[in-house]
């Protein structure tokens, strides 16, 4: 198995800024287009995590399916428009799964509790910069005062500039 920085410098990762690393491998050609502007149809990015660099709280406006590559198991934390927590263990065990699909509009963040994990994520319609939100602590403890560890633990005290 190879090192988070092996994998990092192999697939020549850049900083995501919810955390982790990432680099784009895909972006269709084809266009979904919305009231108010057009999306690729989809879009796909390697992206690795580190137990000491989470995937902060975010939220997306289309889905995101995630797929297990290499690694130890990662966590996709969910707070769903309806006030619940999920969350979702991706990996090679027992009761892990090989991916997982977060809808959208769902806020979430990823964990990693020992050394990396790294995973591909597929948008669609595409990841557009202009349609992801990153959340503080402050943000979300006014809507989900019940789960305020995980927020504690995977939300911005101050959004990164």
């Amino acid at each position: 198995m190879k090192t988070a920085q092996q994998w990092i410098e192999a697939l020549d990762l850049q900083p995501h800024p919810e955390g982790g690393y990432y680099r784009q491998t895909d972006l269709s050609d084809d266009q979904y287009n919305k009231p108010d502007r057009s999306l690729p149809l989809y879009t796909n990015i390697y992206f690795l995590l580190t137990e000491d660099n989470p995937s902060h709280f975010h939220r997306l406006s289309s889905d995101e399916l995630w797929f297990f590559h290499d690694g130890n198991p990662l966590t996709v934390h969910s707070l769903t428009p309806e006030g619940a927590y999920t969350e979702t263990t991706l990996g090679l065990e027992t009761n892990q799964h090989l991916h997982h699909t977060v809808p959208a509009g769902t806020i979430f963040g990823s964990t990693v509790d020992q050394g990396y994990a790294l995973v591909s994520c597929a948008v669609i319609p595409g990841f557009d910069f202009s349609e992801f939100k990153l959340f503080t602590k402050d943000d979300l403890l006014k809507t989900y005062p019940d789960h305020s560890d995980i927020i504690n633990k995977l939300a911005y005290d101050t959004l990164p500039e």
